[in-house]
């Protein structure tokens, strides 16, 4: 149950990312309210994860998965560019993440 809740935490955690933008500058009330109600939900779920996931493991999928995320929805959604650099990095945090999880964190 750990891991659908870490997917949870990841799937809000990018949604208030997805909305930081669009507070400007936490200046627009909606849309600020929304962005920190969806932190707060995430952080929430995280401290349920820690309960049975290894914190290591857990930071490493929230933080690695969820920069995977938001540079896909930077390129898709807000205009922002995708480089052979960028590409670089996200799969050297992949790749992160995957050492993370194979080096017996479990």
């Amino acid at each position: 149950m750990g891991y659908v809740y870490l997917a949870l935490a990841i799937a809000v955690e990018v949604l208030g990312t997805s909305l930081l933008k669009s507070t400007e500058g936490f200046t627009r009330l909606w849309p600020s309210v929304l962005c920190l109600g969806s932190y707060g939900v995430a952080f929430a779920l995280l401290s349920q994860v820690v309960k049975s996931v290894p914190v290591g493991v857990a930071y490493a999928l929230w933080s690695g998965l969820g920069t995977v995320a938001i540079v896909a929805i930077g390129a898709m959604f807000l205009g922002e560019e995708l480089n052979p650099l960028k590409v670089l990095g996200i799969a050297l945090v992949v790749a992160g993440v995957v050492v993370l999880n194979v080096g017996g964190a479990h």
